[in-house]
């Protein structure tokens, strides 16, 4: 953490937070938080609030580290007061790039960019309001799957190409919701069986469902990309499935887990991992015995297992 940061911390930890409101002489003060990309937020007294460094200048290990102290200071504010929206406005503002991140899954979609990102900071938003340091959690490993979420609601709801009829809309919905929890049930697809008894239709009718999701939408095989990409034409992309992309939404979760670990336990997760070495070389190099790593390991693992699997 930089130098400022420090400075931040050790002075929010000496100054309370007041809940009292600043006086407003106009009476006109909002009933709601005004969110971030709407509206700048209102500036408290100058003895209320640490002053928050320029977004753009705070890195990732600051933010989380700047996050938790915002965080700490929203829990003893009065929701509706102007700390309390500039506080949650400002932790908004230093976690865009997750929303960002998260966005960039979907840009192959044919909705506009600024547009899924605009959902994905209400993901975020909810994610800030739903978010309690006593979970002992970090934020951007709480927030993710939120932020994802709220994306791909709004694909599910939105956006059909073809008009097909408002009973197949709603099946398709269903479906995709039946599907979700029956896979986190069964760690595995469900069957189009499952899937009718799940709903208590016919398996016609969860065929019939299915075919209508390829009417929610539609790409031109030869739609040019965007100037900022890289990439060619679409029909150049298809045809293979990257599990890599799969994986960066689990890499990102597990940066702030294993940043939290004891050196000992990063130091041998990089040598195993990382350096591919043996366990019995890490022993040697460690000076610890190899059945020593081998449990030092399979507890890390189990560690980081239960970080990710960690609800909401």
């Amino acid at each position: 953490m930089s130098p400022r940061l420090d400075e931040l911390r050790t002075e929010d930890t000496r100054q309370p937070a007041s809940s009292t409101p600043p006086s407003d002489p106009t009476g006109q003060i909002p009933s709601q938080p005004i969110p971030a990309a709407a509206a700048p937020a209102v500036i408290p007294e100058p003895d209320a609030l640490p002053e928050i460094p320029p977004f753009d200048e705070v890195g990732p290990v600051d933010a989380r580290a700047l996050s938790k102290t915002l965080f700490e200071r929203l829990e003893s504010l009065e929701e509706g007061t102007h700390e309390f929206a500039y506080v949650r406005n400002t932790l908004v503002e230093l976690n865009l790039a997750l929303v960002k991140f998260a966005a960039s899954r979907f840009r192959s979609r044919s909705e506009p960019m600024e547009d899924i990102v605009q959902v994905g900071t209400i993901g975020l938003i909810k994610a800030i309001d739903r978010f309690e340091l006593s979970r002992g959690v970090e934020f951007p490993t709480f927030a993710m799957p939120t932020i994802v979420g709220e994306i791909k609601r709004f694909f599910r709801d939105t956006s059909w190409s073809v008009r097909v009829p408002r009973r197949l809309q709603e099946l398709r919905l269903d479906l995709a919701k039946a599907g979700d929890e029956l896979a986190q049930k069964l760690d595995r697809a469900p069957t189009v069986s499952e899937l009718a008894e799940r709903l208590g239709i016919t398996k016609d009718e969860v065929v019939e469902g299915m075919a209508a999701s390829n009417a929610y939408t539609a790409s031109s095989l030869d739609a040019q990309p965007e100037e900022d990409d890289s990439e060619g034409a679409l029909a150049d992309r298809i045809g293979y499935e990257d599990h890599g992309l799969e994986g960066i939404e689990y890499v990102e979760s597990l940066k702030p887990l294993i940043a939290g670990l004891p050196p000992r336990d990063r130091k041998i997760l990089a040598l195993r991992f990382v350096a591919n070495m043996t366990q019995s070389e890490i022993g040697e190099e460690l000076g610890i015995s190899q059945m020593h790593v081998s449990r030092l390991l399979s507890r890390t693992l189990v560690r980081l297992r239960k970080g990710l699997l960690v609800e909401e």
